[in-house]
């Protein structure tokens, strides 16, 4: 990381008493485009921002900055190039109203490349315009558009198995641990919040001991109504390390199945989970995108599919992150294993690939980054189906050849290879341990590929599992993995992980990082970028 930038954001720090996403404050507030001073009340009946705020997929000239304000009120966002907001500039924002739960976005644009930006945000009551609550400062970076050093970060599952926010641990300690590597953004690739999960107070964990949990009514039960849905994001951003980490972290957010419920999918059948009074999947589905939208820093697709997750995120000439969508596409959950596609066989589905490839076929950066909610190769089981076969979860379905949803992974193999797209490496998390596969041809019962990397991390701070079972379709060989010696053993454990990917300015070499809760590596690998006529990259 640049010292320009690390200089830059300790004096925005130290200036600010950046602490919790939080800051001091005047004692007057000016009112936005006027001299006259605000009303300056106490905390209670000026807006809250109870929730911080949150930075999400920045560019090289944009950035979506979100927040949620307690009564109907509007975002302002001031942004400057200088800590001490010597210049700021001032942007109106929406309408905060309960229709949205009182959330926010602003997209800050023609913003410059490369530089560091410093952010405060207000909302100003519509009760009375004089009336403003105390800003919330963050900081972020534009993407560069000239190669330089980045350092972007990755994991998922939030929150799972009851292992919430224990204050007596910490709170969501790898947060912190996150925040302190300074990267340019996250990915958070999945699983932000676990709706099916109720959190209780007391919880047993490994070794005797007690894991105590901060608890909120939402988060008591599972979540079928859409205030239950919400109510889990804003669990989340209790925590303080959370907080810290979003107006410090910008986010790439994708989703799983825990958004909504575990593994659902077109067949998912609740008649028989007594916790649900509401049986109507479709619904929570409904309601749990719905929750998800709102709570989610990214910025929306548009009328023609406003719920669209997949997207591409360009990160200058040496970096391009297409962020995946494989669930809101899927066919049911089957035993996977059809010998014809079609319709029960969709993953990622027609429409996702055919602008997947476009992209991968566009890209002039030197790593392309797939960042996918599931890994490819490892069996993740739902089950056994009504003629005692296994249902599968994701796209691997047990060794042997190209099968049901792995039909869709193997066209996109195929294609990358033959359209000579170099340098893509995949990005996961979902099974709750770490691991490193590489992806041999040479090994593999479907060939026509390229070999390929893909690393796994997490959770971030929810019950560890594994090991997977490996699927030989496409070739993956075990390089390494870390994985609990008995199942959904509790953050006490230590065996929390995240991913941290360091892409040289100079080189181009990229050296991908498996991390603990501690921010120990457990496991290094650099890649060395694909050069005409020395076609290497992949190799062990």
């Amino acid at each position: 990381m640049s010292s320009h930038h690390n200089k830059s954001r300790r004096q925005f720090i130290q200036s600010t008493g950046l602490l919790v996403g939080a800051a001091a404050f005047p004692a007057v507030v000016m009112r936005p485009a006027q001299a006259a001073p605000a009303i300056v009340t106490l905390d209670g009946a000026r807006p809250q921002l109870a929730q911080g705020i949150q930075i999400g997929d920045v560019r090289a000239n944009r950035a979506l900055i979100w927040s949620r304000s307690d009564r109907p009120s509007r975002m302002w966002a001031e942004y400057d190039f200088d800590p001490d907001f010597a210049n700021p500039t001032r942007v109106r924002g929406a309408y905060a109203l309960e229709t949205t739960d009182y959330t926010a976005r602003l997209d800050l644009t023609g913003l410059p490349a490369g530089r560091d930006v410093f952010v405060r945000v207000q909302f100003q009551d519509l009760s009375n315009e004089r009336v403003m609550s105390e800003p919330v400062l963050g900081h972020f970076r534009t993407a560069p558009e000239e190669a330089r050093d980045i350092r972007f970060l990755w994991s998922g599952d939030t929150a799972g198995q009851g292992w919430g926010i224990n204050p007596e641990f910490g709170g969501m300690k790898i947060y912190e641990t996150m925040r302190q590597t300074q990267p340019d953004f996250f990915i958070h690739s999945g699983d932000n919040i676990y709706a099916d999960g109720p959190i209780k107070e007391y919880q047993n964990a490994e070794n005797g001991l007690v894991w105590h949990n901060l608890v909120t009514p939402e988060v008591s039960k599972v979540a079928e109504t859409l205030d239950e849905f919400r109510g889990r994001y804003k669990y989340n951003l209790l925590d303080e390390n959370v907080r810290r980490f979003n107006a410090e972290v910008p986010q790439i957010w994708q989703w799983d199945d825990h958004e909504v419920v575990n593994n659902w999918s077109d067949s998912k059948d609740l008649m028989a989970d007594a916790r649900y009074t509401e049986k109507n999947v479709p619904l929570l589905v409904a309601r749990g995108t719905h929750a998800f939208l709102e709570y989610a820093p990214m910025r929306y697709r548009g009328t023609e599919e406003s719920e669209r997750v997949y997207r591409h995120i360009p990160y200058g000439r040496l970096l391009d992150v297409f962020v995946l969508d494989m669930r809101s596409y899927r066919g049911p959950n089957t035993h996977n294993r059809q010998a014809e596609p079609g319709a029960e066989t969709a993953f990622l589905g027609a429409e996702q690939i055919e602008w997947l490839k476009r992209k991968l076929r566009e890209s002039k950066a030197v790593w392309k980054v797939i960042a996918a909610d599931m890994p490819l190769g490892l069996n993740v089981s739902d089950g056994i189906d009504a003629e005692g076969r296994p249902r599968w979860e994701n796209s691997a379905n047990g060794d042997g050849p190209v099968l049901g949803r792995e039909f869709e992974i193997a066209d996109i193999l195929r294609f990358i290879k033959h359209q000579r797209v170099d340098n893509v490496v995949w990005f996961t998390a979902d099974v709750h341990y770490c691991a490193a596969h590489y992806y041999d041809p040479n090994r593999a019962q479907f060939q026509d590929f390229e070999p390929f990397w893909e690393f796994v991390t997490g959770p971030l701070n929810a019950g560890s599992f594994g090991p997977g079972k490996l699927d030989n379709t496409f070739g993956p060989q075990l390089v390494f993995q870390k994985f609990p010696p008995t199942q959904n053993l509790s953050p006490f454990a230590g065996l929390q992980f995240f991913g941290q990917v360091d892409i040289d300015g100079r080189t181009a070499e990229m050296t991908v990082s498996l991390k603990d809760i501690d921010g120990a590596t457990v496991y290094s690998k650099a890649l060395q970028p694909f050069a005409p006529g020395h076609r290497h990259f992949g190799r062990r």
